[in-house]
């Protein structure tokens, strides 16, 4: 599986910004997508996750502001980032699971496939 993340980019505080996460390859056998995010100097966290049967998942810092949705017949998910503040500034990666554990889809270990990441820079 191969996944190819884009969209990012400078926005102001306020503003919006989606994402994209093409996945290619053997799709079929991954149960769900994630987004994880790197700000400088700290560690790669858990925001959102989708199943291809629809579920999300979120970190609750962005609850409410931030939307994954999916497209199956494009292989596509998508992350719409809303309400953006300096705090949401990283490196957004999407990665790929091949495990129905849904309770650890905030977790990096249960993802097999990552994308190279695009960089989200929010301005004050």
């Amino acid at each position: 599986v191969q996944l190819q993340a884009c969209g990012g980019g400078l926005v102001q505080a306020g503003g919006s910004l989606r994402l994209s996460c093409a996945a290619s390859g053997r799709t079929a056998s991954m149960y769900a997508i994630g987004w994880f995010r790197q700000a400088p100097g700290k560690e790669r966290v858990f925001v959102a996750a989708i199943r291809w049967s629809g579920t999300t998942y979120y970190v609750d810092s962005v609850k409410g502001r931030f939307t994954i949705s999916r497209d199956n017949t494009k292989n596509t998910v998508y992350l719409l980032m809303s309400s953006l503040n300096p705090e949401d500034t990283a490196v957004y990666y999407c990665a790929a699971s091949d495990s129905p554990r849904e309770e650890a889809y905030h977790r990096s270990y249960i993802y097999t496939y990552w994308g190279q990441g695009t960089l989200v820079t929010v301005s004050s």
